[in-house]
């Protein structure tokens, strides 16, 4: 009869059913690339919607005295702003994961992501002087650092039946 101590400890885990949660890598890199994707479009774009109105409509409408405010104008600054808000929050909060990254990782990224100039893998790879292997091995250790920094990361579904 052998005691539990006696066993060897990868013996042991055996035994302790241990539920963690494994992380989904593919899931998590499609995540990743979608956020920088979001992030490298909202560099660049300003919704027509949140732009006021050119044309003037004539409407009548009494006179209000409190503070609400009933303009197109008036209502798509407040709309834009209140975008502008959420986007520069979103620009941080990518920024912050990205600088958490090693040197290598944060370079690629942002020269995929954070540059108006659009970058291939291969003219990256030629500019960091890696080889084409070790450069999509860091590129893709940095989507799942970076799923990690940003808390972002995707886990596989567990089936309990």
């Amino acid at each position: 009869m052998t005691k539990i101590n006696d066993k060897k400890p990868y013996e042991q885990m055996d035994q302790m059913n241990l539920d963690i949660p494994q992380i989904d890598e593919e899931k998590t890199r499609a995540k990743m690339k979608r956020m920088l994707d979001r992030y490298k479009i909202l560099m660049l774009q300003t919704p027509e919607d949140f732009m006021p109105k050119i044309t003037t409509t004539y409407t009548i409408t009494p006179p209000s005295f409190s503070n609400q405010f009933h303009s197109s104008t008036e209502d798509a600054a407040l709309n834009k702003m209140d975008w502008e808000i959420e986007r520069d929050q979103y620009m941080k909060r990518i920024q912050r994961g990205i600088n958490r990254l090693t040197q290598k990782e944060r370079r690629i990224l942002v020269m995929l992501y954070m540059q108006t100039e659009d970058m291939y893998d291969y003219e990256i790879y030629a500019e960091m002087g890696l080889s084409q292997r070790y450069y999509y091995r860091v590129k893709n250790k940095a989507y799942y650092r970076l799923a990690f920094a940003l808390r972002e990361e995707v886990y596989k579904q567990v089936d309990k039946s």
